[in-house]
């Protein structure tokens, strides 16, 4: 099936506006609790499109296309829409806010006991999350954006000072989720004899190389990298003296929460007195790949363009910048560890913090090495090796394979990958977090993937394999009832698979929705050059070039207007097909074989007549 990332998005669009809006008014019902994740990833299901691709625009009644006012018309006229968003945006600020007015970053139910026995306390349901910190920058960023415009095109007094209601709670959100992230950035350092140090040694050394000779090549591999963190980062005394010393080996990212101790970050801004962390000081792979999503957002083109960040913002923005790429530069390495296979190739990836193994960690991992291959431009051999990694995975989750009887890999889509979340017994049972959306995050991985091949082989493995995995996605839908259009419906794809616990999955849909946004920008580059067709086409129109000069040369009756009419509509064609040489030689090869069919058509012509025929 291919993806149509234009007709695929209104399809959800119109699910959730069916799902959504009752009467033209945001619901946003309660079943099972209210979660700031969950929430966040409704409302950016919407405000991501609108914000990211210029024909889904909701900023600007008088730009908002047909078919995205026909998707929408259970929610209101083009002239409402905006103003619905505004009210559900400011209802969202109000609802995750605590008792003293500061951002609420609230795990809620998505936060489940590791305990059959006990339920979480409420202190641990209102415990912040990475998830919240990071869709709150991405949907602050998206909130703000806009704000700016549509703030110009209302007069309605009321719709005015809602909007500066809004502006002003999502400019404090942005900055307490922009700390947030940086309190929940840890470094673990430890020694290679302890658990940790064994099961990193293994998986680098991947069972042929001995834990001392692990060691050296770690020593040479990160010592640049490890006098990066130990100089610009403010970390605990004892850490910052132990990653100093180079027998020791350490991880780098993010925690699942607040880290325990972690010191306040100095601001100006009024986010009010930051609470305590619980989170042991240990990077979780999942956790550290929403927290790189979120902070890439804080420095992409619309951000700066905009001009979205105050200067205080912009320097908190840096420091995450600085972490952002110290940990692609960390696990980009740790993948490709080695002279030989990747550490990576070894599927599945054995956690050392937590010592789970299972193909979603393989797949987070994938995911950060992706977004470092796209900041440093990689090799073709780095791609080629990543695309097998890929398919591999779709295999391993029984995306791309039938499943067998019994078969283990459904645990990966339903319940999903539990994590259990370290120091949270502190305060109750022991809080666990489900990770379920490993189809969705592959196929998000795929397309950004193939949007950076410019190998033509690899993109176009890439393309087969993003669109089988959205053929697996996209037969998920819920077929019926409230969440009809929507995900998960499990049992369509494995019909042996245990029920869903809930009626659907806005982490799910949120990342579809991404997909389809990466889809678009995928088809708006410029397609792979091919050199063997740019020789072609310019053989071709060498050719094509002569013998139009030849055939000009002819004479022709002034009554025979029809000739000059072909000779122009050559000239035009040839033109057209020098310009789109370097970009689109294919194009060019077309355009060019078209006109020397017309050249010739027209000196058969000429020949036949000489010849009184």
């Amino acid at each position: 099936m291919q993806i149509k990332p234009r007709q695929h998005l209104l399809d959800i669009w119109q699910a959730i506006a069916r799902h959504s809006f009752e009467d033209g008014e945001w619901e946003w019902g309660e079943w099972g609790g209210r979660s700031s994740v969950a929430d966040a990833e409704r409302l950016l299901c919407l405000m991501y499109p609108a914000t990211e691709i210029p024909a889904f625009r909701l900023d600007d009644p008088d730009t908002t296309e047909r078919d995205v006012q026909s998707a929408l018309k259970n929610v209101g006229g083009r002239l409402e829409l905006p103003g619905k968003l505004v009210t559900a945006l400011a209802e969202f600020m109000r609802t995750h806010a605590a008792e003293d007015k500061r951002p609420s970053f609230a795990g809620g139910n998505y936060f489940i006991s590791g305990d059959p026995e006990q339920d979480l306390t409420p202190e641990q349901r209102e415990l912040g999350v990475v998830d919240s910190f990071s869709m709150s920058i991405t949907l602050s960023l998206a909130t703000l954006g806009f704000l700016k415009v549509y703030e110009t095109k209302t007069r309605r007094a009321e719709v005015r000072a809602l909007i500066d209601e809004l502006k002003t709670a999502t400019e404090t959100r942005l900055t307490a989720a922009m700390v947030s992230l940086l309190r929940s950035f840890t470094v673990n350092v430890f020694d290679p004899e302890e658990p940790q140090g064994r099961t990193l040694g293994k998986l680098l050394g991947q069972g042929q190389i001995s834990e001392r000779i692990v060691l050296q090549q770690f020593q040479r591999r990160f010592k640049a990298l490890r006098a990066t963190v130990s100089e610009s980062f403010i970390l605990g005394v004892d850490v910052a003296d132990r990653i100093k010393d180079d027998n020791q080996l350490f991880e780098i990212g993010w925690a699942w929460s607040l880290v325990r101790d972690a010191p306040p970050v100095e601001t100006v801004e009024p986010i009010g007195p930051q609470p305590d962390g619980v989170a042991d000081p240990i990077p979780y792979l999942y956790f550290t790949v929403v927290a790189l999503d979120g902070i890439q957002d804080l420095f992409s083109d619309r951000t700066l363009t905009l001009g979205l960040l105050n200067t205080e913002q912009q320097r908190l923005a840096e420091a995450l910048r600085l972490r952002w790429e110290v940990t692609q530069q960390y696990w980009s390495g740790i993948a490709r560890f080695g002279d030989g296979s990747w550490p990576l190739e070894d599927i599945p990836w054995r956690t050392t913090g937590q010592r789970l193994e299972s193909e979603y960690f393989s797949l987070s991992v994938a995911a950060i090495l992706v977004q470092d291959l796209v900041r440093r431009r990689a090799t073709d051999d780095d791609l080629t090796r990543t695309v097998g990694i890929m398919e591999r995975l779709a295999e391993r989750g029984r995306i791309t394979s039938r499943m067998t009887q019994n078969d283990p890999a459904i645990g990966l889509h339903q319940p999903g990958v539990r994590l259990p979340l370290q120091g949270s017994q502190t305060i109750g049972p022991p809080m666990q977090w489900t990770m379920g959306d490993f189809s969705a995050q592959l196929l998000k991985r795929s397309i950004q993937l193939c949007a950076l091949s410019r190998n033509i082989s690899a993109h176009d493995r890439l393309l087969r394999l993003a669109e089988r995995i959205f053929d697996h996605v996209w037969i998920r839908r819920i077929r019926n009832g409230d969440g009809a259009g929507l995900w998960d419906h499990i049992q369509a794809a494995y019909p042996e698979a245990p029920p869903n616990e809930g009626p659907l999955s806005w982490s799910i849909t949120e990342r579809v929705t991404e997909c389809m946004v990466a889809a678009r920008q995928l088809y708006t580059q410029p397609p792979i050059r091919s050199a063997e067709l740019a020789t072609l086409a310019a053989a071709l129109l060498s050719e094509a070039t002569h013998l139009l000069g030849n055939e000009q040369l002819e004479p022709t009756s002034q009554a025979d207007g029809s000739h000059g009419i072909a000779l122009k509509s050559v000239e035009v064609k040839l033109r057209r097909a020098r310009l789109l040489l370097d970009d689109q030689p294919g194009t060019a090869v077309a355009l060019t074989l078209d006109v020397l069919g017309e050249l010739d058509t027209l000196a058969l012509a000429r020949h036949t007549a000489s010849r009184g025929v």
